[in-house]
């Protein structure tokens, strides 16, 4: 974990909630995707957990963010030139060592935020990914572009059929041969729905809590595993496919 300021340096909306925002600073903390920084924000008690969607080493830092709050609705209007006390490097990442070598990434609305710095990672290894996006509607997709533009094979669903297939990420998990191992990042019901998916002989889960702190000292956000209680923001966010107690 490390605490410096970062700039913003350019803010995107994607969707009507969603924004991608550009920041730069030391992510020197930042080492595997799957990781979040934790931001201070002017007038609010708590900072903000976002998941990390990319970074360089050079200092550049992209997030993409819904709003959902005041907080959030604070960050994406930051201007340019905006400093922010930033927490960065925190939680564990994706561990891309894991997984068969066709890997699946699967995501459900802002879940699909880390995924795009772990397709680039399975990318430098040599290795394509599937990428499997579920939204609400198809105007609340975002990111399609730029996944495609990776090279990665892009599958979506969407609850009302306006874009891809109709229904949820399951729908199109359940039409790849030979599944079974997945990368996931979204709500739990959706992460609990592919748990259980037959033939998935592991996994690894990128799970979302309210935080207090953010770096494991206030226990705020522990979630029930096989080995006991386990911290969100320090033991987590992934959990593996045999460890996790719905």
């Amino acid at each position: 974990m490390k605490q410096s300021l970062f700039t913003m340096e350019h803010a995107r909306q994607l969707t009507a909630d969603t924004y991608e925002l550009i920041l730069s600073g030391d992510t020197s903390a930042i080492t595997a995707p799957g990781q979040f920084v934790n931001i201070s924000l002017p007038g609010h008690f708590l900072r903000r957990p976002i998941s990390i969607c990319n970074w360089t080493k050079d200092g550049a830092l992209m997030l993409l963010v819904k709003v959902v709050g005041g907080g959030t609705h604070d960050l994406v209007r930051c201007v340019p030139g905006t400093e922010l006390d930033v927490l960065s490097g925190l939680g564990n990442g994706f561990d891309t060592a894991f997984g068969g070598s066709e890997p699946v990434l699967v995501g459900g609305g802002i879940g699909a935020a880390p995924l795009y710095g772990l397709a680039r990672c399975l990318l430098d290894q040599g290795r394509t990914p599937t990428v499997v996006l579920g939204f609400r509607s198809g105007k609340d997709a975002y990111y399609l572009e730029e996944f495609a533009a990776l090279g990665c094979r892009l599958m979506i669903a969407t609850e009302d059929g306006s874009m891809g297939t109709r229904g949820f990420v399951t729908d199109c998990l359940k039409k790849l041969p030979n599944l079974t191992y997945v990368f996931a990042c979204g709500p739990l019901p959706m992460l609990k729905a592919v748990h259980s998916l037959p033939g998935l002989t592991g996994g690894q889960y990128s799970f979302e809590a309210r935080m207090g702190c953010g770096f494991g000292a206030c226990m705020g956000c522990t979630v029930p595993t096989v080995g006991g209680y386990k911290r969100v923001c320090k033991d987590g966010p992934i959990l593996y496919q045999e460890e996790i107690v719905w």
